[in-house]
């Protein structure tokens, strides 16, 4: 299993958050890797010892309500400005002027953020698997529900008893077995229907993930795993200690965050590159068609036989178009 560096601390922005930081300090701009749902910067783990032998400074930080990060009480605490408010906080803190921010699932959604928010801190931006896109016509959740129905889980997230949180934080060892897996390959279903707020996700597909976690047992699925007992012992051990609210309530502010953007430019103005993995059944690669349209300078990026955890299932891949277009784009 790979070594993580040494944990380190900062306070940012009201918390103090978990860091691990590699490579010579003298690189710049340097790369912060940006996590997403249910995971942490130890998804990162290949990405930081490849980005480091290759001489760039890396940081990924465990993000607000995860691991080793404080996780405040208040669910609006967790919304798009504390979370990317977070990230100006450790440059600050590391006496950083400006990065490269790379984020994967929800660490996507905020690094996309960034330069709308926080232009004069953002060298570029990496997304993977997770597109930009313009504001939604509608409140998200509304949309998730028209399409999708109450079961889809960004849906059942909102509840209020926190019903998911109680069904996850009890089998936290099921949750990683059903999620870290190599997706079964897809059967081509057709003409992609049009994304819902940022979800490319067919009809079709079941995302009553509380449910399927609930009913799940690992001796049956066919599905190959990505994390050796090692590497999954250790989000185990986390997400045990943890639990999985403080991830949850960045969905919990999806409706607020949507509100808040209203009259916001969503054109990013930074060198950007988007990394889409072919079969990532949430977030599938024609999730990013049209983003050129609000991202003037964007290079597209196709990770083949990939689900949806792609740094953690095709790492070497995914490090070393990270490493070649950094050095392509700042030397």
């Amino acid at each position: 299993m790979i070594e993580m560096p040494p944990l380190q601390f900062a306070q940012t922005n009201g918390i103090r958050m978990g860091y691990y930081e590699a490579g010579p300090k003298t690189d710049t701009p340097p790369v912060i890797l940006c996590h997403g749902w249910p995971e942490l910067a130890f998804s990162w783990r290949h990405q930081i010892k490849a980005l480091a032998e290759a001489g760039i400074r890396v940081i990924a930080p465990d993000q607000r309500g995860y691991g080793s990060t404080d996780r405040p009480e208040k669910v609006e605490d967790y919304d798009i400005e504390h979370l990317t408010g977070d990230l100006v906080g450790l440059l600050d803190h590391l006496k950083i002027g400006q990065a490269i921010f790379v984020g994967h699932d929800w660490g996507g959604f905020i690094v996309w953020q960034m330069p709308l928010r926080h232009i004069d801190r953002v060298a570029g931006v990496i997304g993977v698997n997770t597109p930009h896109s313009d504001r939604a016509l509608a409140d998200p959740i509304e949309l998730f529900r028209k399409r999708f129905g109450d079961s889809m889980y960004i849906v059942q997230f909102q509840d209020p008893a926190r019903e998911p949180d109680k069904i996850f934080g009890s089998r936290v060892e099921q949750t990683f077995d059903a999620f870290m897996r190599k997706p079964v390959p897809r059967k081509d279903d057709g003409p992609a229907e049009p994304p819902t707020a940022g979800v490319g996700a067919s009809k079709k597909t079941n995302l009553a993930f509380p449910q399927m976690i609930a009913g799940y047992d690992a001796r049956y699925d066919p599905r190959t795993p990505i994390l050796s007992p090692e590497e999954k012992k250790v989000f185990v051990d986390t997400f045990t200690k943890t639990g999985f609210t403080g991830g949850i309530n960045w969905y919990r502010n999806m409706s607020r965050n949507w509100r808040n953007s209203e009259g916001l430019d969503h054109t990013v103005r930074v060198p950007s590159l988007m990394i889409m993995a072919e079969n990532d059944a949430v977030l599938p690669p024609s999730a990013a068609d049209g983003m050129e349209k609000i991202i003037p300078d964007l290079e597209k990026y196709l990770v083949r036989d990939s689900g949806h955890w792609t740094q953690q299932e095709k790492p070497v891949e995914v490090s070393a178009k990270i490493i070649e277009w950094r050095r392509k784009r700042f030397g």
